[in-house]
């Protein structure tokens, strides 16, 4: 159970898919100038990592042996199934969200992370237990990364910032300054 644990844990915030591996940047620069559109996006995108874990080891494990040369493009066809039944789920049970993320929710699609995810999972031989803690550790990290940076966007308009680092400049600079403060993290599991 403690390897679950650090496998969780890892993916959080030791190895985090946005601020450590530099994955997922297009919603997390996109998304994160609201933290309520940030922890919805954040929550859809844990929902496709989970669903992108079973389905990368049910591949895995009943077809990909047979046929290992199908690997990533298998991969991508469930990941772009999976998000169209993600899209369609929230246009149906929440138009404002749908809205408010706009051309980012399809952009799950194209998100490097949901790929990262499967194949990471696939190259470290995780089984089932192992691949479902990665994801929901992933997603909980990017989660995490976003409505960091959406908490900070909006308290930042409020503040009295030069006008030099207003608008792209300024969210580059807290996404760098984020991703050193969990660069501090990359000893936490060997000294564990």
């Amino acid at each position: 159970m403690s390897d679950l644990f650090w496998i969780l844990l890892s993916a959080m915030v030791v190895n985090n898919f946005t601020l450590a591996l530099f994955l997922g940047l297009c919603p997390f620069m996109g998304v994160s100038s609201r933290v309520d559109t940030a922890l919805r996006m954040g929550l859809a995108n844990v929902f496709v990592l989970v669903l992108t874990s079973l389905s990368a080891w049910t591949l895995n494990t009943f077809v990909l042996p047979y046929a290992p040369y199908l690997r990533l493009i298998s991969f991508i066809v469930v990941i772009a199934s999976l998000v169209q039944i993600v899209e369609m789920a929230v246009k149906k049970l929440s138009p404002a969200l749908f809205r408010q993320l706009g051309i980012f929710l399809p952009l799950i699609t194209t998100n490097c992370a949901i790929l990262g995810l499967a194949i990471f999972q696939t190259n470290r031989g995780y089984g089932l237990f192992e691949g479902l803690f990665f994801a929901v550790g992933a997603g909980l990290g990017l989660t995490l990364a976003l409505v960091l940076m959406a908490s900070i966007r909006e308290s930042t308009e409020l503040s009295d910032v030069p006008e030099v680092t207003r608008g792209t400049g300024l969210v580059l600079i807290i996404a760098g300054t984020l991703s050193l403060a969990f660069m501090g993290f990359a000893g936490l599991l060997s000294a564990a």
